[in-house]
């Protein structure tokens, strides 16, 4: 196992793409602190992740300072190093710009933002000691848009930048490297109370290059490798993993 003995930090790991690195990560080796805000699921995936390894829920909300400082110290203390930070941890609100309040505003850039680099700061002492890998989780929003999503766009276009930004000041201790998910179905990979099958028309499958929607391990595979010793020479690059969606002129 390429991972052995590693030890990773993954926000917002409780369920979707998240819920999926974590269990790829464990996969490969990993020992996991798995942070999220829903308590429920969080527990309720760790011990569904339990029979793969050393898995440890901490509840943390990202935006807080104080809880990402206990989370990072936990996990070192934990489990004695940390050598992978994963941060997924991200809320989505689409908002008519009118309606837009100032708080709606800082809640998005606070968690989905603000929250990468508050654990970036905070795990980054750890990281160097062991030649450490952190992969933020940003979105194909940062490079187009729907009507009324200018908060989420921008929080995932900031992460975009504050990646190589990050590279540039932590290499090379540190590699940092972003994934851009485009459509990724999750409904599967949700806490119980709110699974469900999912739901793809042919047109849904057919609109992307690569003939299908994207699933949770699609971007879980990337994040295991972009952390792994075989990506040691790749740092401060952003990854779209969206099918060729991005690629594909759309005529009406």
């Amino acid at each position: 196992m390429p991972l052995k003995g590693k030890v990773a930090v993954v926000t917002g790991g409780a369920q979707g793409i998240g819920k999926a690195v974590v269990k790829k990560l464990m996969e490969k080796g990993c020992a996991v602190v798995m942070a999220d805000t829903d308590w429920e699921a969080g527990e309720e995936t760790a011990a569904g992740f339990a029979g793969l390894g050393r898995v440890l829920f901490v509840p943390a909300d990202v935006g807080r300072e104080d809880d990402v400082r206990v989370l990072v110290e936990r996990a070192a203390s934990h489990f004695g190093r940390l050598d992978i930070l994963v941060c997924n941890a991200g809320v989505f609100r689409s908002v008519p710009l009118e309606h837009c309040s100032l708080d709606e505003w800082q809640r998005l850039i606070g968690t989905n933002l603000t929250g990468a680099f508050l654990c970036a700061k905070h795990a980054a002492p750890f990281l160097a000691c062991h030649g450490g890998s952190i992969v933020t989780i940003a979105s194909t929003r940062a490079f187009m848009s729907e009507p009324d999503t200018e908060a989420y766009a921008a929080s995932k276009g900031g992460l975009v930048a504050l990646t190589h930004a990050l590279a540039v000041s932590l290499g090379p201790g540190v590699r940092v490297n972003c994934i851009s998910p485009g459509w990724i179905e999750t409904c599967e990979w949700q806490k119980a109370s709110r699974r469900r099958p999912a739901a793809h028309s042919e047109e849904d499958r057919s609109q992307h290059p690569a003939g299908r929607v994207g699933t949770p391990e699609d971007v879980a595979s990337l994040a295991a490798w972009l952390v792994s010793p075989e990506a040691g020479f790749v740092t401060g690059v952003n990854f779209v993993v969206d099918g060729g969606m991005t690629r594909k002129m759309v005529y009406v």
